[in-house]
């Protein structure tokens, strides 16, 4: 584990998308590390696991289901965030998976897109900020990809969405940082998530390959010569809501083992 057991104690982050893969981790290793963590998302049975794997690590949790595209659901989970503890952090995990060519994709299915993983997103994080300015102390890390960095094929929606979610943890950063509050990204390649191999399943469903072949080739094409965990997003994750990267101000973290350097 990166942090001490106690590196986040009297620390109240916000975790949304914490059903699974990077949210599911993130939390996991936040309560491992002292940190009062509220789970949110839309599935209860699979949020109410990762509840109860916080508490066999003697984490101190809430759970509250929503779904952050309604604005009722907004205004609930930022009501029971400060009845719980004052909020010091958010994780903004929460998004959705969608591959397809430009003469593809449906207006409905642009719109879910940006829907989830930009616009509730940035509503959220509007609503939870106004708390956290009120203390002058706070930090909030989106999870981008490298989709947000650079165009693929094949990822019209998914990489504008991401795109926009970049562009909003760089502007952001600059407002927050007056109220000490640091706002960055993590960028992660395919992981090693249901939602990753989704996303290597649809590619290789693209150019003829089976998933076995494609996967291989995802590895191949970092030059670590493997694919990133849902882990190792979460410690990074954990680095930019620390005080460890206290001057570390508006940035999207690549962990992409080795694929992208600039």
């Amino acid at each position: 584990m990166l942090f001490s057991e106690k590196a986040f104690e009297r620390e109240h982050i916000v975790v949304t998308g914490a059903s699974r893969g990077i949210g599911r981790e993130a939390a996991l290793q936040l309560v491992s590390s002292g940190a009062f963590v509220t789970l949110t998302g839309r599935n209860r049975k699979k949020l109410e696991e990762v509840e109860g794997e916080c508490q066999s690590r003697q984490g101190e949790v809430q759970v509250v289901i929503a779904d952050l595209n309604d604005e009722k659901d907004r205004r609930k989970l930022v009501k029971s965030v400060e009845e719980f503890a004052p909020v010091t952090g958010l994780v903004n995990s929460a998004g959705i998976l969608n591959s397809g060519e430009a003469d593809q994709i449906s207006e409905e299915e642009l719109r879910s897109v940006m829907e989830v993983n930009y616009f509730s997103t940035a509503f959220l994080t509007q609503s939870l900020y106004e708390e956290m300015k009120k203390r002058k102390r706070g930090a909030v890390v989106n999870v981008t990809s490298l989709s947000g960095l650079r165009g693929t094929d094949g990822n019209l929606a998914y990489c504008a969405s991401k795109f926009a979610l970049t562009g909003f943890t760089q502007s952001f950063a600059h407002e927050a940082i007056r109220s000490n509050i640091r706002v960055n990204a993590v960028a992660p390649g395919f992981v090693d998530t249901e939602m990753g191999r989704q996303a290597v399943e649809a590619k290789a469903g693209r150019e003829g390959r089976t998933f076995e072949e494609q996967w291989e080739l995802a590895k191949a094409g970092n030059p670590s010569g493997r694919i990133t965990t849902s882990s190792e997003v979460a410690s990074a994750i954990l680095f930019l809501l620390s005080e460890a990267s206290g001057n570390i101000v508006g940035e999207s973290m690549k962990i992409s083992g080795g694929s992208v350097m600039r």
